[in-house]
């Protein structure tokens, strides 16, 4: 089992790598969108970069839950109803939710994702 420490730094490798972004830009708290400019096409190369290092899957819709931020049932007026909240919370327990509870608008939910979110869920991937 590797260590959290372990799993961050073959994450950084993957997202310096992905991203081409500088080694000191990739710390815990930095989001992958906002701060180090990961785009759509990009999150397809991290998947596979880290299914690669660390020799898992990862199915799509755990770290993108397009069918809850689109679904009707979940989203009114542009946010997230608290049903959809709650099903986001069951589908990303490893995320830190906290500050997009307060005001959950879909749009914003690209620049959720930081580099301690990604380390929390591939270390409960390899049981770490």
């Amino acid at each position: 089992m590797a260590s959290n420490d372990e799993v961050f730094e073959k994450i950084k490798v993957a997202l310096i790598d992905a991203l081409g972004v500088d080694d000191d830009e990739v710390t815990p708290g930095a989001t992958l969108v906002g701060d180090l400019g990961a785009e759509s096409i990009d999150f397809l190369d991290i998947v596979f970069k880290l299914e690669k290092a660390f020799n898992i899957t990862i199915p799509r819709e755990e770290l993108f839950p397009e069918d809850i931020l689109t679904s009707t049932t979940y989203v009114q007026g542009g946010k997230l109803t608290a049903d959809g909240l709650s099903e986001l919370k069951k589908r990303m327990p490893f995320a830190d939710l906290s500050k997009f509870e307060s005001d959950p608008r879909v749009q914003d939910f690209g620049n959720l994702l930081t580099v301690k979110d990604l380390t929390n869920y591939v270390s409960a991937k390899i049981g770490g």
